[in-house]
């Protein structure tokens, strides 16, 4: 497969696999007719659903593996277990540069437990952040992180906004971002020690970014900044409820388009643009979460997306893989001169690694 752009797949993780994943992958390939795939998982499921689709002929390689992730193991048995499974091999194949990323669905617990102990932080990373794009009324924002570190530093916003600005620069084509980290309110005197501190280093920052200060809750949805940062567990709780909004949204919206005869002829005439605040709102055509800060492109798939959805998880994969998104955030670091930013995390065995996620749980 040398030469040509490979992305490797664990067939057996998500919801609907492994059918979702495969018919994903044959969206993705009409999209790239250069693309090329490492499949792991149960060859018996997944060879007759390659057969279905004409298009991935000669751009498949199965790799049988009867172990499976399941959707309720907890990160510490996943990291015990888990290396021989179709997770743990669709990870090590990036490690092993047989693949340019690798695009899973299922557990996030285990997926972020493997990946960090396969492939390791990037040197000036502490610890890896969840990023995903947002819809806004402007377009899509990036927000990070969205559950993997539910307690930060100061260290860990700054090595945030670091890692979010290189991604908008790749994945939204900004040249040079604007960016804030979510707090209570806007004011320089507001919010936490390690805020207030985060802050500070920000604005003395040399890297291409346009660093804003403080957003509010009420910025998201405006898409006030190209780059949202927060810890793990303030990220998680405003990505659902985000979610939850636009799904109230669309359920009051369609209620009230059917309640009378001229309600429902204005929904005929406004059915074009009734579809397009669909599809901006869908989760589906923003899916693709990255672990960023590893050795390697990492891309989480929602576990019940569709086969649009998880098309759309690779395509996020190809563009941060064809745009370089670690060579540019590698550069962004040298440039951020922070002493106390080193990487502690290159020479840890496994113990401690899974000591780390135990103390999450």
């Amino acid at each position: 497969m040398t030469g040509d752009l490979v992305i490797s797949l664990d067939a057996m993780g998500g919801d609907h696999a492994p059918d979702i994943v495969i018919e994903g992958a044959s969206i993705a390939r009409e999209r790239t007719p250069h693309l090329k795939f490492l499949i792991f998982g149960d060859e018996t499921k997944i060879v007759p659903l390659i057969t279905r689709f004409p298009i991935l002929k000669g751009c498949c390689e199965v790799r049988h593996t009867d172990k499976v992730i399941s959707a309720d193991e907890k990160p510490s048995q996943a990291l015990r277990r888990g290396r021989d499974s179709s997770m743990g091999q669709s990870i090590k194949a990036v490690k092993d540069g047989e693949a340019n990323a690798a695009v899973l669905a299922g557990n996030t617990g285990a997926q972020m437990a493997l990946a960090k102990f396969i492939l390791r932080t990037m040197p000036g990373i502490d610890r890896p952040a969840l990023a995903s794009l947002l819809p806004t009324s402007r377009g899509e924002s990036v927000m990070l992180d969205l559950g993997a570190n539910v307690e930060c530093d100061e260290n860990n916003l700054v090595q945030f906004a670091i890692m979010g600005a290189a991604f908008a620069r790749t994945v939204l084509g900004v040249a040079k971002p604007t960016v804030a980290i979510l707090n209570v309110g806007v004011e320089e005197l507001k919010g936490s020690d390690s805020i207030k501190e985060a802050d500070r280093m920000l604005r003395e920052a040399n890297i291409p970014m346009d660093y804003k200060g403080f957003t509010e809750g009420h910025g998201l949805g405006r898409g006030e900044v190209d780059v949202v940062v927060t810890d793990g567990f303030t990220g998680n709780i405003a990505l659902k409820t985000a979610e939850g909004t636009a799904k109230m949204i669309a359920s009051l919206l369609k209620k009230s388009l059917l309640e009378s005869l001229m309600s429902k002829i204005g929904a005929f005439f406004a059915s074009g643009s009734l579809q397009a605040l669909k599809n901006h709102l869908d989760p589906n055509n923003h899916n693709g979460a990255v672990f960023m800060g590893l050795n390697g492109l990492i891309i989480k798939s929602h576990g019940g997306a569709t086969a649009g959805g998880f098309a759309s998880a690779i395509g996020a994969a190809i563009d941060m893989a064809q745009n370089d998104l670690a060579g540019k955030i590698t550069n962004d670091l040298k440039n951020f001169h922070n002493d106390g930013n080193d990487n502690e995390n290159d020479n840890k065995d496994e113990n401690v690694v899974e000591m780390t996620i135990k103390e999450k749980q």
